[in-house]
């Protein structure tokens, strides 16, 4: 309307027809600008420059595509990948030598086993194949529950030690009564940066039992840790060479 009565005034005091040619002509763009302005809300203005932001943010959106196709030429390995996992078989043997285990009673109850006793241990530790004593394990073990005429449950805390080759470290559950898994959590030497687990097969409680690890992130190990195991049973033994360790019957500075 703003643009209609201004052209009306234009005409009358005015009669060269190139003055309402020239009106004619102006006058859309005036009237568009003005019903803009004046006819619309502040608001709708408002919200119009903010859909001409969000529209120059949508066409930046190539940039970023660009970018991402020109990582994609270097790709990232990924760290997910599963890693190769060695197999390694050793023998637990307490040869009552070693004044282990020890039974710390402290929930005070002299004959039952209860939350809370204590029982550190060190017992001697051979290759796979029985042929080399390795080393020794050193730990503890919680008890957590005692189930009348079946067995224990111990949470165990230990170490397999290897001699010069360094050790391994494990945590989890130790049944008296059947086979458990623990996890490997550490370890030294050739087993620095370690992970996986360890297969626990009870043999004769608390005097032997076999092992077979399962070990992930530590390069191939030595031959000689890794001999063909004996089957397990309760009556395997170490070879008599092995048990007196002598030359060429250990590893190198085994721990004893």
């Amino acid at each position: 309307m703003a643009c209609s009565s201004s052209a009306s005034r234009i005409v009358t005091s005015s009669s060269s027809s190139s003055s309402v040619k020239q009106v004619h002509n102006s006058c859309p763009a005036q009237s568009s600008f003005m019903q803009f302005k004046l006819t619309y809300p502040r608001s709708l203005t408002h919200q119009s420059f903010n859909l001409h932001a969000t529209t120059h943010c949508i066409s930046s959106a190539p940039k970023r595509s660009f970018t991402c196709a020109s990582q994609s030429n270097n790709p990232i390995p990924s760290t997910n990948e599963p890693s190769k996992v060695q197999e390694l078989y050793v023998y637990e043997i307490n040869e009552l030598d070693r004044g282990s285990p020890a039974y710390l009673r402290l929930s005070k109850k002299c004959f039952i086993n209860s939350l809370g006793d204590l029982v550190p241990f060190s017992n001697k530790l051979y290759s796979g194949d029985l042929q080399k004593r390795v080393g020794i394990t050193a730990g503890i073990c919680i008890l957590i529950q005692h189930k009348p005429m079946k067995g224990d449950i111990y949470e165990a805390v230990y170490s397999f030690y290897f001699g010069d080759y360094g050790h391994i470290s494990v945590q989890g559950s130790y049944l008296t009564y059947k086979d458990t898994c623990l996890a490997v959590t550490g370890g030294s030497g050739i087993f620095e940066g370690v992970s996986g687990q360890v297969k626990l097969k009870q043999l004769v409680f608390p005097f032997k039992l076999f092992y077979t690890f399962y070990l992930k992130g530590i390069e191939d190990l030595p031959g000689e840790l890794m001999g063909k195991p004996v089957r397990p049973s309760p009556f395997v033994h170490p070879s008599p060479m092995a048990k007196a360790c002598k030359p060429g019957a250990t590893v190198a500075n085994f721990t004893d």
